[in-house]
């Protein structure tokens, strides 16, 4: 795919798939440390939220030796963007990348049948080669029933090729086998179960033809007609406000102007002691630009390359309108 006049076809294409806070992004990041060094992989993020923040995080941890091409589609699910937003970013990332391989982290609160659906059209069979579907869980959900009665955590188990166990150094004793049970219960008879943590997922895991191509599609759809917040201009205020709900859940996002850099400690302080479902951002400090990644096992903090704006978006069944306030009074100029 070195020359720019060959026709980009067959490109293996996985699906990432997982509910919120199962360690997706972290996944994929693992998976860049070992790509081979001679590839140019793509990627491609859906987020629940109109800010979009992976995009931020994925870029910001990669080296400009990677190789790697990053969009994102934000503002809900690839299905209810998808028809033509994700259509248009996947071929506009496609045809700048020229990977290959290329990588769909759909958002947890997702359709990714819908996803698949749209990849087996027509119109991508000779361009996508599509491989394994992998879906990421952690057991201890299984005891929530805000997931197991939840159509899109379902549906995430039933596309899957492989089925990860993410987290397991944290599972309790029969965690395991429960999920096993769970797989062979509502996924497909070989479906393939394995167990890992921090993402670390073996590359032959994403290797091999999907078992599915085809899905009919179901009646889910809400329809962008204003544009999203991760594509407006900066206001002179220095801050775009967004929110999005659905699945049970409402999402709450910022975008704050360059020049306005936070001070660190006060920004932990605070996003520790949130009482949320999920949270990622992108702040840029005195201290240099830092990610965070809030889940119900905690706060964890990454150091960045790159950003070129400050982002945070919180998902959460309820989200306090003082945020914004509390959030604001830890700027520092």
């Amino acid at each position: 795919m070195s020359s720019d006049k060959q026709a980009i076809s067959a490109v293996p294409t996985n699906i990432i798939t997982g509910f919120l806070g199962v360690g997706k992004t972290s996944a994929i990041v693992e998976l860049m440390e070992h790509k081979p060094k001679d590839e140019r992989w793509a990627i491609l993020v859906n987020e629940f939220g109109e800010i979009g923040v992976d995009g931020s995080l994925l870029q910001g941890q990669k080296n400009a030796e990677q190789r790697v091409f990053i969009r994102e589609v934000p503002g809900g699910c690839m299905c209810c963007t998808a028809g033509l937003p994700m259509q248009m970013a996947l071929s506009q990332l496609l045809s700048e990348a020229r990977p290959d391989r290329l990588l769909i982290e759909p958002t947890g609160l997702g359709h990714p049948k819908e996803v698949l659906q749209v990849l087996s059209t027509e119109h991508y069979r000779n361009v996508l080669s599509l491989q394994k579907n992998i879906t990421l869980v952690d057991a201890r959900q299984l005891s929530d029933s805000r997931y197991t009665s939840n159509e899109t955590f379902n549906q995430q188990i039933a596309i899957a090729d492989t089925v990860v166990g993410n987290k397991i150094d944290l599972y309790q004793p029969g965690d395991a086998e429960k999920l096993q049970a769970y797989v062979a219960d509502v996924g497909r008879p070989m479906t393939k179960v394995i167990f890992t943590q921090h993402g670390a997922i073996p590359f032959a895991d994403f290797e091999g033809d999907t078992s599915i191509h085809e899905h009919p599609p179901h009646a889910h759809h809400h329809g962008h007609s204003k544009p999203l917040a991760s594509e407006l201009p900066m206001p002179e205020s220095g801050l775009i406000k967004a929110t999005n709900q659905g699945e049970g859940f409402e999402s709450v996002g910022w975008r704050f102007s360059p020049n306005k850099h936070f001070d660190r400690q006060r920004l932990i302080n605070l996003l520790i002691g949130l009482d949320v479902e999920r949270m990622k951002a992108v702040f840029i400090t005195k201290d240099g630009i830092f990610g965070y990644n809030m889940t119900v096992d905690g706060l964890t903090e990454v150091e960045l390359n790159e950003s070129t704006e400050s982002r945070i978006e919180v998902i959460s069944d309820y989200v306090d309108s003082a945020l914004e306030t509390q959030l604001i009074q830890c700027v520092v100029n």
